[in-house]
């Protein structure tokens, strides 16, 4: 029978929020994480809400992602959620 190793701090959480919210922002050599993958974000949205989003991405000429990424981007200009 093979012995479990430890796992402290796989999945614990960081002790402050900013940490754990950066913590994806730079990989292992130091580049930023924009350039090497994104995140993934998922919302629970009505179905009506969903079809309504699609037709608004068609007619604008983009896909679902571009579009929100566009809004969320807006909304949420850089250093906006950062505590003062």
């Amino acid at each position: 029978m093979s012995r479990r190793t430890s796992r402290d701090g796989f999945a614990a959480r960081p002790l402050a929020p900013e940490t754990w919210i950066k913590a994806g922002d730079t990989a292992a050599g130091g580049k930023a994480a924009a350039t090497i993958f994104t995140a993934r974000l998922t919302i629970d949205i009505t179905p009506g809400l969903r079809g309504r989003i699609k037709i608004a991405a068609f007619a604008r000429g983009l896909t679902v992602a571009e579009m929100l990424r566009e809004l969320l981007a807006r909304e949420f200009p850089p250093g906006s959620g950062e505590a003062p």
